[in-house]
């Protein structure tokens, strides 16, 4: 005991301001960086490699052992270039993330824009409904920070304002581009019969392709996927590779205003998101029950 004292007085007179800030840096990079893989199939795969280097490093430092560490050091500059392919859709949605840093700055948002976005909110939350009681099948993606022009060029451009009689045109059941997805921006349809990418996640097999592009979208960008189901017409909401169902028109209004309204747009866009997702969890635990992707 008398040695941990003796150790722990001669190492605080060494730990200054920057100490503890460097740490602290240090310690929230390693803390997002976990954040970014948490809730996908890369995160077993850490754990592996975490695993795998540590019995590396120890099985490295044992003599006699030349020809382990000569296979170390040839096999690791490969090794890491097989990470960076491995890893390559997590690496991407990191970067994605990183970016979306610019709205931060965004400019706030005007009083007829706030007012023209939550009229596109309500206007598409009445299609829902009403394509849900027909039966009707729809897939509809609301851009936020990162662009989906990509995916918009796969379909036929639109740029035409929201209204609930032209999404219900669109996804028509003998309509030319009713099997896309429609892509929304602001109060504007910017593209329909977009192809999305599926997601690679094991589903419930009652959920069918418009439910699998939409988590799709979700995983690798922060749009909002509303899918409404072409056999039960169940309602759902997408949104960070999870999925809400069994919304109402009220409830998918409530939602998309707060993850798509105008407090979503302010130029405190972090905080405002945090307050966004609080608001959320309260808004849905009545109502319904976030599941992974995984689970389903």
């Amino acid at each position: 005991m008398t040695q941990v004292f003796d150790f722990v007085a001669a190492i605080l007179p060494r730990i200054t301001i920057w100490s503890i800030l460097d740490i602290s840096i240090v310690s929230v990079l390693i803390y997002g960086f976990l954040s970014l893989f948490r809730g996908t199939s890369a995160f077993s795969v850490l754990y592996g490699l975490a695993f795998l280097l540590g019995a590396l490093a120890i099985a490295s430092t044992l003599p006699g052992l030349a020809m382990l560490n000569w296979l170390l050091r040839n096999t690791l500059p490969v090794l890491s270039f097989a990470l960076l392919v491995v890893f390559q859709p997590e690496l991407r949605r990191a970067m994605e993330r990183i970016g979306r840093v610019r709205g931060w700055i965004a400019r706030p948002m005007m009083s007829q824009e706030a007012q023209s976005l939550q009229h596109a909110i309500t206007e598409i939350a009445r299609a829902c409904r009403r394509l849900s009681e027909r039966r009707q099948g729809a897939l509809i993606v609301l851009e936020r920070e990162t662009g989906l022009q990509e995916y918009a060029e796969t379909g036929v451009i639109l740029n035409a304002l929201v209204s609930t009689e032209f999404l219900l045109t669109i996804f028509f059941r003998d309509a030319p581009l009713h099997d896309g997805a429609a892509i929304i921006h602001g109060d504007r349809v910017i593209a329909a019969g977009c192809v999305l990418p599926l997601s690679s996640n094991t589903m419930d097999a009652q959920l069918g392709t418009r439910h699998r592009a939409a988590l799709g979208i979700t995983e690798i960008t922060d749009a909002v996927a509303i899918v409404v189901s072409e056999e039960t017409g169940i309602i759902s909401l997408a949104n960070n590779g999870r999925l809400v169902r069994n919304l109402d028109e009220a409830k998918l209004r409530k939602v998309l205003t707060v993850l798509y309204g105008p407090a979503a747009h302010d130029p405190f866009l972090f905080w405002s998101r945090r307050r966004a997702a609080a608001r959320l969890r309260q808004a849905r635990r009545p109502i319904a029950e976030v599941e992974p992707a995984r689970n389903m």
